[in-house]
């Protein structure tokens, strides 16, 4: 098992080494690049500077598709979390899933697996340049953050495994030697909103310097359940939470540097208000619920840089350790038991169910990594980048879901010791305990060499190995054998391994210094892994049924195609990036069903193809005004025949059969041919996540006013409607488009460190659905989430 000691001593362990190096070198050599920033520009637009390929960059310099999110953006969309995103990024969708889950995808590339946290993301999300394990651990919030980088497209040299479809940084702020800075907000509204922030720049030295940051968001559910026994209504959608980060930066010379962060976030919730779209409730805000659902996540990360610049190039150390704890509870059936049973009644079988609750789904990740990458220095016709990465991480997931007709509603997760024949396991539908071990590893190289003082070629190349192994068992209340001992009992599920080759090739022509043009190709990965239920035993394949869920899941590929050009015209006063790309998809990962109850798993459809143009705009022509503009257009279907099965389509027809609920234990052969003659082709359908249209417009005004300066910002968001799963079912899985705006006014009075800010978010109060979603375990029900409901938030601030 990991613990900090690891962390600890690799992060020594790279001290050694580079302090070792560092004292050879002379204190008068080049300081190393700053930390990503704004730098002010001469005239109308600044450039944004990305850590985009392992290197600070100018964004319009990257010859790829990269958005960068600035800190004060996020703060007036009140962007506190990877969700807020939605919509604000060409072709990124940010969906909520069951639980506490936050589903990434970029334009239609992310994650069709949500269920499996053994599984890795199609986005690839990280903090201060190291990976993030788990996808729930995504929903932790921004502390501290100096911008948010979006790298759209696979990034198959750099970043490797998981990233088929972009990658996203969060950058955080760095300490700094220059002078005692800080800043201290608080805010409240609506939904008895509070917020409270505060960060402390310290120098302690001339080379040592320390930051300290801390947050805190909290208000009232944006959503009510009625129908949870012993309360008029139970509030969710609420937010409970709080984070902080500690920082400390050593630079003894000009070009050593040591940056040490922890962070920690926690959050304590009713948890998110998912709608069934069979409520008799018409209010989205109002939820026909019996279960009280909860939502604890518990973050820890800890990082050490350590970076030396040396006259022909950088070395950098990228040490990690992360810890992820988090319990989810919820409402699977989404409505109250008299509902619920009158949906679930089959008259040819007699059966009906009451409720179907999941009172604990709990997840364990803990994980370390390193890295070691060096960055060429200097100013010649070569530039390069090359690399390794190693790492390791150990998910732990425990699962117990109740269905049945009695009115015992409020079940209690049950303690793994329990004997199956423990009257509190009569009543229990699905159960698994499953430990899965992964070990990555990957090398990488890239360069870029100018061909002529226009012209340059970029080329990489990234070696992937990948293993996963562990133990797992599940069970349901119709399949499982054993009268004593503990009702879980996991095996062995043996191992698999993944082996990739990937890279890139790229041209990008400068034909003025303003102005780019860039053709690029490039191949992603994703592993495969293991189907922990499938692995117990209760796949298909043993009755000769077709294409059924198998122990293991093959990986991921896909090979991208983008053309782009970015601009700047009108004496830096106006900004243009477009590119169109294609992706060519192979075996794509995603959730399906099994003829056999409760074998649902990881399968890989054979082909799809994704196309679309993007285009980002700024446009600053005074130095008080100034529009943002991004839009999306993106196409995808699957390409090639594939009989997928639907849950919801097979247990419509195992009740129709009549084998509904514990009768299909008694037809066991019977009742799973019904279930596999459910099948559907997909060949044709539209990718999932994957809106057709979206884009966002802001407009930003600054002046000075009275003994001040004021900034006022209007924005619209729009995202378009999509599917949210392979299935493309007309009746559940289409999620509607909907048209958000912002609004923020500052008012910062002169001479004086103090700001003040309203901000109201959703002005329109528009009913937006976030996300549309089908529990892929015994309800199969469909739920909608949406987005925050009209919020006003007043808030002050302290900067110094």
């Amino acid at each position: 098992m990991l613990t900090k000691m690891h962390f600890a001593r690799a992060l020594a362990c790279s001290v050694s080494l580079m302090a070792f190096t560092a004292g050879t070198a002379q204190a008068d050599e080049a300081a190393p690049a700053p930390a990503p920033t704004t730098a002010p520009a001469t005239t109308g637009l600044n450039d944004i500077i990305v850590t985009a390929e392992r290197r600070e960059v100018s964004l319009q310099d990257a010859p790829l598709s990269v958005s960068a999110i600035s800190a004060e953006d996020l703060k007036a969309a009140n962007i506190t979390d990877i969700t807020g995103l939605n919509g604000s990024v060409p072709g990124l969708v940010v969906a909520r899933s069951g639980g506490g889950e936050r589903i990434i995808s970029i334009r239609g590339i992310g994650s069709e697996t949500p269920e499996n946290t053994n599984t890795q993301p199609g986005v690839s999300y990280h903090i201060d340049g190291v990976y993030i394990f788990n996808s729930i651990a995504a929903s932790a919030a921004f502390i501290d953050v100096a911008q948010v980088e979006v790298l759209r497209g696979p990034q198959g040299t750099l970043f490797g495994q998981g990233s088929t479809g972009g990658t996203i940084n969060v950058v955080s702020v760095d300490p700094t030697m220059d002078a005692v800075t800080g800043y201290a907000n608080g805010g409240f509204g609506n939904y008895a909103y509070k917020e409270a922030s505060a960060a402390l720049n310290v120098p302690l030295t001339d080379t040592l310097a320390v930051r300290g940051a801390f947050q805190m968001t909290k208000h009232d559910g944006y959503a009510k359940a009625t129908k949870v026994p012993g309360t008029d209504s139970y509030d969710l959608d609420d937010q409970d939470e709080y984070g902080w980060r500690l920082g400390a930066k050593w630079a003894p010379t000009a070009n050593f540097s040591i940056t040490l962060n922890a962070i920690n976030f926690h959050s304590d919730t009713n948890g998110p208000a998912q709608k069934n779209i069979l409520d008799p409730e018409d209010d989205p805000r109002i939820l026909t619920q019996d279960y009280p659902g909860r939502s604890l996540v518990e973050t820890e990360l800890y990082t050490g840089t350590i970076r030396y610049e040396a006259p022909f190039a950088t070395f950098k150390s990228i040490t990690g350790y992360q810890k992820l704890h988090s319990i989810q509870a919820w409402d699977a059936d989404g409505l109250d038991a008299a509902t619920f049973s009158a949906i679930t009644y089959n008259p040819d079988s007699g059966t009906y169910s009451n409720y179907d609750h999941v009172p604990l789904w709990q997840s364990d990740t803990e994980s370390w990594s390193q890295e070691f990458n060096i960055t060429s220095n200097g100013s010649g016709p070569l530039s390069w980048v090359a690399g390794g990465v190693y790492l390791h991480s150990d998910n732990e997931q425990y699962i117990n879901e109740y269905r049945a007709a009695d009115d015992n509603i409020i079940q209690p997760a049950l303690p793994l010791t329990t004997p199956w024949d423990d009257p509190l396991a009569g009543n229990l539908a699905y159960a698994e305990l499953s430990s899965i071990e992964r070990d990555l590893w990957a090398v990488y190289a890239q360069a870029t060499y100018d061909l002529t003082d226009k012209l340059a070629l970029t080329a990489g190349v990234r070696y992937n190995h990948d293993k996963a192994q562990g133990m797992s068992d599940s069970v349901s209340g119709g399949s499982a054998s054993q009268s004593s001992g503990a009702y879980l009992q996991p095996a062995y599920t043996g191992s698999r391994k993944t082996k990739a080759w990937t890279g890139k090739v790229a041209l990008d022509y400068q034909i003025t210094p303003e102005n780019m043009v860039y053709a690029s190709w490039t191949r992603g990965f994703k592993p495969g892994g293991i189907n922990s239920a499938a692995s117990a035993g209760s796949s298909g394949l043993a009755l000769g049924l077709m294409d059924s869920v198998q122990p293991t899941y093959t990986k991921e590929t896909v090979d991208s195609f983008e053309i782009g050009t970015k601009n700047r015209f009108a004496n830096d006063t106006l900004q243009l990036n477009a590119s169109g790309f294609l992706y060519l998809y192979k075996d794509m990962q995603f959730l399906e069903e099994d003829p056999v109850l409760y074998g649902e798993g990881i399968s890989n459809a054979p082909k799809a193809r994704v196309y679309g143009i993007e285009l980002e705009a700024q446009w600053a022509p005074t130095e008080h005004f100034r529009v943002d503009a991004s839009g999306s257009w993106l196409e995808g279907e699957f390409t090639e025949d594939y009989y997928a099965l639907d849950p919801a389509a097979a247990a419509a027809a195992q009740n129709a059969a009549g084998y509904g609920d514990w009768l299909f234990w008694n037809n066991y052969y019977d009742a799973s041919v019904v279930r596999d003659g459910a099948r559907a082709n997909i060949n044709g359908n539209r990718i999932p996540k994957l809106p057709r249209w979206q884009g966002t417009l802001a407009a930003t005004y600054t002046n000075k006013v009275g003994p001040g300066n004021l900034t006022a910002r209007a924005q619209a968001i729009y995202r378009g409607k999509y599917q949210y799963r392979v299935f493309n079912d007309a009746s559940t899985d289409l999620a509607s488009s909907y048209t958000q705006v912002n609004t923020m006014v500052k008012y910062e009075p002169e001479d004086t460190n103090f700001s003040m800010m309203f901000r109201v978010i959703n002005l329109f109060d528009t009913n937006g659905v976030n996300s549309r979603f089908s529990d892929p375990y015994g309800s199969a029900q469909v739920m909608e989430t949406y987005i925050p409901p009209r919020q006003f938030i007043l808030s002050f601030g302290y900067t110094f």
